[in-house]
């Protein structure tokens, strides 16, 4: 168990290293990191979860993206007043819940089924379809949108995710002239492994 000051305070912590292996047939790659979290009760979670609980944490980005480019298909937002802007604002993480719900319900339901493999846009596009049909709106219409939506997310499923060996970069923006240095953008089939070297806690 460690202590770090913060403003005065002390925060306990628990610290652990470990290393990352990627091996491809381009070679092998092991890279070293320390993971510092307040999560000290090793009974509830062990290093090897935590440590692969904190490289989930990119999923943030993809739920960015998929407001940006899937609810608004790109677009700014619509109002045009600082109240609407608002509106906005608020409605769009309320509105984003219901796909990802009826996604994690949906997978959590069939053993084996990676959730990764959900596709958002298949949830949002029979989300929509639901509220053409004015479910719960209209009498005779009312159906469980979780379950519908759930159902054509499994019908409908996605491959397993690539691995990534390679961190993200901006896109370059087309010119006419060539960027200066040679990048690589082979694609390698890699396996990684965790190793934990050791856990500074309770």
């Amino acid at each position: 168990m460690s202590a770090i000051a913060i403003t005065g305070a002390q925060v306990l912590v628990c610290a652990i290293d470990y290393e990352i292996t990627v091996a491809t047939t381009g070679g092998r790659r092991r890279t070293g990191y320390r993971l510092v979290t307040t999560l000290t009760d090793h009974d509830a979670r062990t290093a090897t979860g935590l440590v692969g609980l904190y490289h989930h944490r990119w999923e943030i980005e993809t739920a960015c993206l998929e407001i940006k480019s899937t609810l608004l298909g790109g677009r700014i937002l619509r109002a045009r007043t600082p109240g609407g802007i608002a509106q906005e604002v608020y409605t769009l993480p309320v509105a984003y819940q219901l796909p990802p719900l009826a996604m994690a319900d949906a997978t959590a339901a069939r053993p084996g089924v990676d959730p990764n493999r959900a596709g958002f846009t298949v949830a949002v596009n029979a989300d929509r379809d639901l509220v053409i049909q004015a479910a719960g709106v209209i009498a005779g219409t009312v159906i469980d949108l979780v379950d519908i939506i759930g159902r054509r997310v499994l019908a409908d499923l996605l491959t397993d995710r690539r691995v990534r060996v390679r961190p993200r970069v901006v896109k370059r923006v087309i010119f006419k002239y060539n960027a200066k240095g040679d990048v690589d953008r082979t694609g390698y089939k890699a396996t990684i492994s965790t190793d934990i070297l050791a856990g500074i806690g309770p």
